[in-house]
């Protein structure tokens, strides 16, 4: 289990791998992003997508996945995230697409008002297999401290 204490600034991890599927494209964008050249190859061909693209919002979701299941094989004191800042959509993101992501630790202090809790800010990138970043954000994270006997 890693703690706060664990944690190094300027420490990088490199994980995960997310397929891309038409399917999963189709039914996330029916049910949450709606738009034309998320669900149709006509509508996304007269548009600068050329074909469908996912939702950017699939995309942190997908993001997410890999966050998580990342945390499972590595896990730490994690206590939930107080917020996302500087959410950028690169590039599309396309049925076919093979994802992976990187996490930098850019900053960490322990709380004061809250011993025994300290805040990470990290900057999380999602690349596509051509090595292209397509999202990048920075969350603000909680992070339990070392408990003293």
């Amino acid at each position: 289990m890693r703690y706060f204490e664990d944690i190094v600034i300027g420490d990088t991890a490199t994980f995960g791998r997310y397929e891309v599927t038409r399917e999963e494209v189709l039914e996330f964008a029916g049910k949450y992003d709606p738009q034309p050249f998320h669900l149709s190859d006509e509508a996304a061909a007269q548009t600068h997508f050329g074909k469908i693209a996912a939702s950017g919002w699939h995309t942190c979701a997908m993001t997410m996945s890999m966050i998580v299941a990342h945390m499972k094989e590595n896990p730490q004191a994690g206590l939930g995230a107080a917020g996302l800042d500087e959410l950028r959509w690169l590039k599309p993101v396309y049925p076919g697409d093979v994802l992976r992501a990187e996490m930098l630790i850019l900053d960490k202090r322990a709380s004061v008002r809250r011993p025994g809790i300290g805040s990470l800010q990290t900057q999380t990138t999602t690349y596509n297999q051509h090595d292209e970043p397509v999202l990048r954000f920075i969350s603000g994270t909680l992070i339990r401290c070392r408990p003293t006997d």
